[in-house]
């Protein structure tokens, strides 16, 4: 019983910082740029959209201001023509900025998940290289405290043919608001399987 302590005990554990590692990957910058454009694109044809709905109405106001008692039947159906196309419009956006919202979330798990693979298979050829039993990643709020262990990030990112001293300047700004594409672990500290 003994031995199998001390076995255990002698297991080395290291860290990584997966975030910092991703942000200096050139397919990460890449990845997020591709999909920065899509968002644009999307985002575009909702502004269009949305401005021809303004257009019609400003076209209705304009003709409402025309309503009298001796029109009042013929611009009414015309109103009321204008207001069911008006409300087409705003029933095609809420589909199109569904539509989109998948999209995106379709097109940055196809961007990144690659990324966040070849990410992870480099830290583990150096954790098997460097005979490490645990590697955590020291980017996941999971990890509560750290003390000691080795840092195998500039290891890392030898084997991804990054600079081993390099540093991110900024961390990229994510392609949506409020969203992040998750990290080699998984995200939220759930180790990848």
């Amino acid at each position: 019983m003994f031995t199998i302590g001390a076995a255990s005990a002698q297991q080395k554990i290291g860290h990584v910082n997966s975030q910092e590692i991703l942000l200096l990957m050139p397919e990460y910058k890449t990845a997020n740029q591709t999909l920065e454009t899509f968002v644009n694109t999307k985002r575009t044809e909702i502004q269009q959209m949305d401005t021809e709905r303004q257009k019609k109405i400003t076209a209705y106001q304009d003709k409402y201001k025309t309503l009298s008692e001796a029109n009042k039947e013929a611009v009414g159906k015309e109103l009321q023509a204008m207001e069911t196309e008006i409300q087409q419009i705003g029933g095609r956006m809420q589909e199109v900025q569904q539509k989109a919202e998948q999209e995106v979330a379709q097109k940055r798990e196809e961007l990144f998940q690659p990324v966040f693979q070849k990410a992870e298979q480099a830290i583990q050829a150096v954790a098997k290289e460097k005979g490490y039993a645990y590697i955590l990643d020291i980017s996941q709020q999971s990890v509560l405290y750290f003390d000691g262990g080795e840092d195998i990030g500039a290891a890392v990112k030898t084997k991804l043919g990054i600079d081993p001293n390099a540093k991110p300047a900024v961390p990229a700004p994510t392609a949506q608001p409020g969203t992040q594409p998750t990290t080699p672990t998984g995200g939220a500290g759930t180790p990848a399987k």
